[in-house]
This record gives C-alpha cells, sequence and structure tokens, in this order.
C-alpha cells in the first residue's frame, strides 16, 4: 500500500467532529490503530504520541488513533489521559479493513479478530510513506516521529 494516494473515508472523532481524510490533506498524518481503550499497551502508545505532540505539530503533522471502542469510550479515554488529539471510532471496521489490521490473534488460548498494532505516515498530499505493523508500543511514537521529521511539508 506504500507510496499510494489513501482513499478517502470518514469516521466520528471526539469533541462530537467528523474526521474526513480529505480534510485533513496540507500537512502529513499519522494514523495509529490500537486494540482497546484503557489497556496497558494502547494506554502507553497513547501517551507517548501525547509526550510527543508538540514535535509533530511542529513539523506540520497531526495525529489520530482509531479504534473499535465507542466515543464514549474513546471520549473517557482521551480525558482521563489528556491526550491533545482526536480518536476516531470505527465501530463497522470499514477503515480498518482499508488498511488491513484486523487479524485474527491469539487470547487466552482462543482465537479472536482484534486490531493489529499498526501506524501509518501519510504525506500532506495524502499518499501513505511508510507503515509499521505488529509493533511493540513503547517507543513507537518516537520511531514514528523521527520518520515523519524526514517528510517535507
Amino acid at each position: 500500500m506504500s507510496d499510494q494516494v489513501v482513499p478517502d473515508f470518514t469516521l466520528p472523532a471526539t469533541g462530537g467532529a467528523t474526521f474526513q481524510l480529505s480534510a485533513a490533506q496540507g500537512k502529513s498524518l499519522v494514523i495509529y490503530f490500537y486494540p482497546k481503550d484503557n489497556t496497558p499497551g494502547c494506554t502507553t502508545e497513547s501517551q507517548q504520541f501525547r509526550d510527543l505532540y508538540g514535535e509533530f505539530k511542529q513539523v506540520g503533522c497531526e495525529v489520530v488513533g482509531i479504534s473499535r471502542d465507542s466515543i464514549k469510550s474513546h471520549e473517557n479515554f482521551k480525558t482521563r489521559f489528556s491526550l491533545p488529539f482526536a480518536l476516531l471510532s470505527d465501530a463497522e471496521e470499514k477503515v480498518c479493513e482499508l488498511f488491513g489490521v484486523i487479524k485474527l490473534k491469539n487470547m487466552y488460548g482462543k482465537q479472536v479478530r482484534g486490531i493489529e498494532r499498526s501506524t501509518f505516515a501519510l504525506d500532506s498530499h495524502g499518499i501513505l510513506r511508510r507503515e509499521w505493523r505488529g509493533i511493540k508500543a513503547d517507543g513507537h511514537a518516537h520511531e514514528v516521529l523521527q520518520f515523519v521529521q524526514t517528510l517535507s511539508v
């Protein structure tokens, strides 16, 4: 999927907003998919994107997080950890399917469908420039920032 324009999509976002990909063009964008609000790995990853958010903004980059959780769950998660960026709800898995992040995972010995922790960096024209799949949460946001800093705005 790298070096291709990502098809436009619209999802409900925190703060009563609607996120539309085409409206985000003009700056680079990091989309991180995470399995579930208020779980240890997802909390670590979101906090690290939060802590580096100012540096993402300095290079003209927006950050959004996507999971299948409801907007109500997202609002609580965002408030609890003071996340400065929008969280998007993909309850119907449309955008998850678009990016191919739904995987069968083993959980307590059972196969369950879930989001594979994945991140995608788009340039200011909406072209996918890099993808990370099946990543470890801790330290990942910094690696993404280093890549985004190499994109020309």
